[in-house]
């Protein structure tokens, strides 16, 4: 979508004059789901954090290995907080791949997400997928809805992906996972991918929120590590994403690179 005359939104309560982080990332992975706005603040963002692309690149690849970890482990059931717009390998397609019988439930409130949910509703015959629209914030209300699709004794994998730096405050954030975590059965796992502060990325993110876009909250490595107290980690615990669990790479090609970018998974006992 590269005209915003054309801008099939228009009444929606879109708001396509200033930029969406959503819509940003999705510029940055690749995606054709954008405006020229998000195109202007992406590129001047990377004009001062070049790295910010291949954060949003490993960070997909990073869910798409925790999810068939996750598969592997004999999980087949996933809640994914803060859906984010869909692209390739979303978190069904993964799962499905690898276990037809995978059931996912998409978490998000954002009327943009909302809007491509459809895209997000496909699933194999065994399987089943449903979006809700819904606060993150309403944890509740969440685990309620997501109950009509999910088997509430049986373990669920929660997957929060970039999500919890739109908690300003960390201890919220905290007391948030534990109180998705306290509603799910033992065996259950949390994955989580997290931004980590930098100089640059910090000076980046100032220009971006004089946008008026909505700017994402950082955590050290260390806080993000404390979303998962009382879990037992999967090896190699919380590290930069690349370095979790990659891939065997093609001879010739480059070692995985660190990265501000966090993320690992643990299991609830």
């Amino acid at each position: 979508m590269s005209d915003e005359s054309t801008d099939p939104f228009a009444g929606t309560g879109i708001d396509t004059s200033i930029p969406h982080s959503a819509r940003i990332w999705n510029y940055w992975l690749g995606g054709k789901d954008n405006y020229e706005v998000d195109r202007e603040a992406g590129d001047a963002v990377v004009a001062v954090y070049p790295q910010i692309v291949l954060n949003a690149r490993e960070s997909r690849a990073f869910l798409q290995r925790a999810v068939r970890f996750l598969v592997g482990a004999g999980i087949r059931q996933f809640l994914d907080i803060g859906t984010g717009l869909p692209t390739a390998d979303n978190t069904h397609e993964v799962a499905q791949r690898h276990a037809p019988d995978a059931r996912i439930v998409y978490v998000d409130n954002d009327p943009l997400v909302l809007a491509h949910a459809q895209t997000l509703l496909t699933s194999t015959p065994q399987g089943a997928t449903s979006y809700l629209d819904a606060d993150i914030r309403d944890v509740a209300g969440v685990i309620a809805h997501a109950g009509e699709t999910l088997d509430l004794t049986e373990p669920i994998a929660l997957l929060m992906f970039g999500v919890l730096g739109h908690i300003p405050v960390l201890d919220d954030a905290r007391t948030l996972v534990g109180q998705y975590l306290e509603r799910l059965p033992a065996g259950s796992c949390l994955a989580v991918s997290d931004g980590t502060p930098t100089e640059l990325k910090r000076e980046a993110k100032k220009d971006y929120a004089d946008t008026g876009g909505d700017v994402y909250h950082d955590r050290e490595p260390e806080e993000i590590a404390s979303y998962f107290a009382g879990l037992e980690l999967v090896e190699p615990g919380i590290v930069s994403v690349p370095f979790w669990r990659p891939d065997p790479r093609p001879d010739g090609a480059p070692e995985p690179t660190h990265l501000d970018e966090y993320g690992g998974v643990g299991r609830k006992p």
